[in-house]
């Protein structure tokens, strides 16, 4: 089987990883990649976002599948390009995509399909938003209604922030653009918890769960970002929510949006808030997680090549039962200075010779932000290195994960240090 992965994220990187270890994939493509992606796939210079210049290369390649990663090219469009091709793709089309595009169509499809989730307003004025922020009160949850790779959400006491934020989404404040329209919802307390599933638009099969931490951070401080770290399983968790879960959110969600005519093809990702009210959907995405992806791979055990094409191609029915490793994962983001703000770029990254020495195979760096400039890895980007590691338990994988950041070396660079510290402490006592 011949795959080509759209993309160039540490998310890529993990999908581009496990297809690598897949006996079926014969050949392998990534457009455009990263400087790690291009030990494990041949790489491809294409806009991501170029349904057509997709398509093309594809079809040159004689690609049997197509795995679109990140959010934009799918909202752009881009798998239905592939689809009109002729050529297996996994991914849902623009329309479906809307899911992640527009929150506000999220809310609706899950009004329709009974889905729990945060009660909320769409507002288009300053006036609708001063009346969703009074009618909820602190802590305030400020959400852009489009694309905002992952940091266009704020939750802040203070209402002045949440003003502002509602301000730029709106284009009406200092970081004025297109006008726009901005959800306000009520606070969810309880733990924060991502499932994935693979979905072919009418069969659901659901992930391992993880937990990825979103502040920039110890302590769940600073500011959001696209991720910081993962892990996964979740000793905490109720042996019982992933079923929950399939039967109360993502099967209805696949049937609402079959019912309307849009179905949904590829991956579901459900962020959810485990709340003293139950279960609560607090955003879906349509793609795979970063960084969550990279711990929920580094434990499937099932290859990875026929459950997207099986999505793919209708057939996600016939496949067996997802097998699992029983060792846990941990990742850790290494960032550039200054990130999510306005990161550097262009410094040396070092030490990555070192972690394929002397911490592989239970530990192991996928790159996010990185280029080759020459015989050096520079970074490209805000988040540069998703550093992932498994082992036995929690306690292990942290060990492994963080002993091999302490070999990476980068200028400036800031992670977190207490990724999975306390799930693995509570697993620890019992």
């Amino acid at each position: 089987m011949k795959v080509l992965v759209i993309g160039g994220g540490a998310r890529e990187h993990a999908l581009c990883r496990s297809l690598s270890l897949d006996p079926d994939v014969t050949a392998l493509h990534c457009a455009p990649g990263n400087a790690g992606i291009a030990e494990v796939a041949e790489l491809h210079q294409v806009d991501a976002l170029d349904g057509a210049a997709v398509s093309a290369l594809a079809t040159g390649l004689g690609a049997d599948l197509v795995v679109v990663g990140p959010e934009a090219p799918l909202v752009a469009g881009v798998a239905d390009a592939v689809r009109e091709a002729g050529i297996p793709v996994f991914g849902p089309s623009g329309q479906a995509a809307r899911l992640e595009g527009s929150k506000a169509f999220a809310k609706d499809v899950m009004a329709g399909a009974g889905v729990p989730t945060a009660r909320s307003y769409v507002c288009t004025t300053p006036e609708e938003v001063d009346a969703a922020l009074a009618a909820f009160g602190a802590p305030y949850v400020v959400k852009d209604d489009g694309l905002a790779a992952g940091k266009g959400v704020v939750v802040t006491a203070d209402v002045e922030a949440a003003r502002a934020h509602a301000g730029a989404c709106l284009g009406t404040g200092d970081a004025a653009r297109e006008p726009g329209r901005v959800v306000i919802e009520e606070y969810l307390d309880g733990p924060e918890v991502s499932l994935f599933a693979v979905t072919d638009g009418e069969t659901v099969r659901p992930l391992q769960p993880a937990q990825d931490f979103k502040r920039a951070l110890d302590g769940d401080e600073g500011p959001n970002t696209g991720g910081m770290g993962a892990y996964s399983p979740l000793p905490w968790a109720d042996p019982k929510l992933v079923d929950e879960v399939v039967q109360s959110v993502l099967q209805p969600t696949v049937d609402e949006m079959r019912r309307r005519g849009t179905p949904f093809s590829g991956l579901l990702y459900a962020g959810l808030a485990i709340t003293g009210r139950g279960v609560r959907v607090i955003e879906f995405n349509a793609r795979f997680g970063d960084p969550e992806t990279q711990v929920v791979l580094a434990r499937l055990r099932t290859p990875l090549a026929g459950l997207l094409l099986a999505a793919a191609t209708g057939t996600l029915a016939d496949l067996e039962p997802l097998r699992w490793s029983e060792d846990a994962a941990v990742t850790v983001v290494v960032a550039s200075h200054n990130y999510p703000g306005t990161p550097r770029t262009g410094d040396p990254v070092t030490g990555l010779d070192e972690v394929a020495a002397q911490d592989a195979p239970h530990a192991y760096v996928l790159h996010a932000g990185t280029r080759q400039e020459s015989d050096a890895v520079v970074s490209a980007g805000g988040r540069v290195l998703s550093v992932t590691a498994t082992g036995a338990d929690l306690a292990e994988a942290r060990e492994r994960a963080y002993r091999a950041v302490a070999r990476i070396g980068l200028d400036g660079s800031q992670h977190r240090t207490d990724i999975a510290a306390k799930a693995a402490a509570e697993a620890a006592e019992g």
